[in-house]
Parts: C-alpha cells; structure tokens; sequence
C-alpha cells in the first residue's frame, strides 16, 4: 500500500525551510563581500573569475554524491537528511567565523574553498527534505517558501554589510588593519555564523523526517552489509545511472542552467566594480551600494515568492519561469547605465521576480518528476547543472573580460546580461 503523505500546515512548512535562510545568508556574504575581500587583498578584475573555482568545483563533488549518500541513509534518532545539514551548517560557521582575519589572498581563498564544502553539504539534502516530506500538491508552495528563506538570508546578510559600513565605515580608516580588510565587515561574518547554526537547529529539532518504507530499509540494510569498497563507490555509480536515465527536460533545463548560471556568476563577481566605474566611487562606497542592491533585489524576492505560486497554477511554471529571465536580462543590461542613486534600485525588483523563480520553481517542476527514492540524487544532479556553468564561466571569463571586454566590470555585467536573454530564448 502506497504511503499518502499528510498536508501540512504553513508554519509546518515555515519550521522545515527556516535553516535555509542561515545557509543563504552565508551564499549572501560570498555573493557581495568575498570578492571585494579578495579585491582589498590585491587581486585584480581579471583574476576574480578563477578565485571563485572553489564553488563550482565543491559543489560539483560534493551536492552529487551527498544527495546520493543521504538517499541511502537512515537513523532512527537524527534521521535521514538532518545529519548533513547539522555537519555543514558547523562547517560553514567556523569558516565564516575565520574568513574576515584572512592575512592574505591564499588563505582567503582556502578558506572559500572550506566555506562552499560546508555550504553544499548543508544545502544539497536540504532540496530532497522538501520532496521528502511535502505531498506532489504542496511541493510548489514548499520550494517557493524555500525561495522567501533564500531572499531573506542574503537580505539579512547583504543589509548587515551596508549597515555596518555606514555605521562604523567612516571613521576606520585611520585604524585599518595590515589586510585592508574593513574590521567593520568583520560584524556582518560573525552575525552569519550564528545564523548559520542556529536556523539549522531549529529546522533540525521543530521538523521529523518521514521514516522510510520497509522496501527502502531493507535496501539501506543491504548497502550496510556491502563491502567498504563497493559502499563507496555506489554513489558514484548512482550518480552516472540516474544521469543515464534523467527525463527529457532535465537535459532541457540544464542548457537554461549553462546560460542562466553563467550570467549570475558575471553578476556576482562584478556587480562592486562595476560601480566604481560607473558611479566613480571608491571600493568600500561600492561594496556598500553593491550590499544594499543585494539586498534590494533578494528583499524583493522574499516578498514576492510565495505571490508566484498562484501564477505558476494559472499560467504554468514554464512561463513565469521564462518571464523572469526575461526580466532579470533587462536588470543587466540597463544597470549600467543608471547613474541616478535611486533609480538604479528599479532593475532589482526586476532582478529579484528573476531570482525568486530561479530557486523555487525548477525544483519543484524537478521534484514531480523524479523518482522519490532517488530523489536525492536527482537533486544533487539538478545542482550539478548549476555549479557547471559556474564552473566555466571561472576558467574563461578571466580571459574575455581582459582581452574582449576591455577589463570594465561595466561590459561584463552587459554580457551577464545577453546570456540571461539566451536563456529565455
């Protein structure tokens, strides 16, 4: 008989999602401060796109075969999912805690390194909890509240940044340490590392996992007895076989992703420097207006997520989905070109409807299709099609952005801008 999974409530649903906004504020310090940090530390425009290696490669190894060992794994106390959200969570908060006394460029790039290991360990099982507890008429309203934690984390962690710098940014200069790291950024890493931690707890002790069926322990009972040797290496083999099995529009969505991923990262990387060049202020004004933009547009996110559900029914997740690279597009192109200080906030809500269906609705659309016992899997699988984009787009664009694009941050959030347009198309 097959298991009917019980409808939850709102705040049912609010506890399970709520640690993910201590991940996303931690993805929110690295989306706006890391690279202005690696920039104070003497790297230069075109170097930033390699420095950043660290989140596509981890989470390349990592989101895959840890979303395939949890689908394996089950204890009657911690569960089956919770256990990794609990080992990265520390991981990240004791990265997070070190990151801001980085004494040099090497150690803050190790330190990223360690950081996304944390991060991707935390998150992949994150995606399959949502699909393992919510049934197939709730998984788009699970993944869009998924989505409101992700614009509020780096909402927290980006307005933290701007609060701080317009708090105790202008009377620091004359006791700035030998790093040229800003001490005033220091606050906005410690606040990440307790929210980190924290909002973990309370997803890990407010929500029970569903206690797999007796088919399924009986297979997780079996891998146990299986040789250490072939143990490990049944992730790698469930990983290749699902790929060789995934539907028709996962290989779809991942030409989207090549795109659409690849045009965050131009963002990420370069939306600091590009507002030195284009508003002709120094790298601590920027990084401060680069926050504060951040801010704006996953603020927007928050609000409006859980609004696109009901679109999504009525029109179908595909055309609010195409919509919102659409839009995100437009934000790009036209940011540059705003030198008014409150109009160039206009292009973040843009960029913000884009961001809230980028993080909910390709999962859900993903999660009704997927077979629930290698759901896992198939969700490390979907992240592999992010972290591949951003994967390329480190060890090439360093390139174009010097030798195309005249080394302007400018052209490279334009570029970021096309490729979200490609992606739509």
């Amino acid at each position: 008989m097959k298991f009917i999974k019980p409808k939850l409530s709102f705040w049912q649903i609010w506890n399970m999602n709520i640690g993910f906004l201590g991940i996303q504020f931690s993805f929110g310090l690295q989306q706006t401060a890391v690279n202005p940090i690696f920039s104070f530390l003497g790297a230069h425009n075109d170097q930033l796109p390699l420095l950043n290696l660290a989140g596509p490669i981890t989470g390349l190894l990592i989101q895959p075969l840890i979303g395939a060992i949890s689908d394996k794994t089950w204890s009657p106390r911690w569960g089956r999912r919770k256990p990794f959200f609990l080992i990265g969570a520390l991981i990240g908060s004791l990265c997070l805690l070190a990151f801001p006394y980085s004494p040099a460029l090497w150690f803050a790039v190790g330190l990223l390194w360690i950081l996304d290991v944390g991060n991707n360990t935390a998150m992949e099982p994150y995606r399959a909890f949502v699909g393992d507890k919510l049934p197939e008429s709730q998984l788009t309203f699970g993944f869009q509240m998924q989505s409101l934690f992700v614009g509020a984390g780096i909402v927290l962690a980006n307005f933290s940044i701007f609060l701080f710098q317009d708090w105790f940014g202008s009377s620091e200069n004359a006791s700035q340490t030998a790093t040229s790291i800003p001490t005033w950024l220091y606050y906005s890493f410690f606040l990440g590392a307790f929210a980190s931690i924290t909002t973990i707890l309370w997803s890990v002790l407010k929500t029970p996992e569903i206690p797999p069926s007796d088919k399924e322990l009986e297979v997780i009972e079996l891998g146990k007895k299986e040789p250490f040797w072939n143990r490990t290496l049944e992730p790698l083999k469930e990983i290749f076989a699902a790929i060789s099995d995934m539907p028709k529009f996962m290989w779809r969505l991942a030409t989207v992703y090549l795109f659409q991923w690849y045009a965050l990262f131009c963002y990420w990387q370069f939306i600091a420097p590009m507002l030195v060049e284009s508003l002709n202020v120094g790298k601590e004004a920027a990084l401060g207006k680069a926050a504060l933009m951040n801010g704006s547009y996953n603020f927007a996110t928050m609000i409006l997520a859980l609004a696109l559900v009901p679109l999504a029914k009525k029109f179908s997740n595909k055309k609010i989905y195409v919509l919102s690279l659409f839009l995100s597009a437009i934000a790009l192109v036209s940011l540059p070109f705003i030198k008014n200080d409150i109009l160039i906030f206009l292009p973040m809500l843009f960029l913000g409807i884009g961001w809230a269906a980028m993080m909910g609705i390709p999962y859900a659309m993903v999660s009704k299709i997927v077979p629930q016992g290698k759901r896992g899997v198939y969700m490390g699988i979907v992240n592999m099609m992010i972290v591949i984009p951003m994967f390329i787009q480190t060890i090439t664009f360093g390139p174009i952005i010097k030798y195309l694009l005249h080394n302007s941050a400018i052209n490279a959030i334009i570029f970021g801008g096309v490729f979200f347009a490609i992606a739509a198309i």
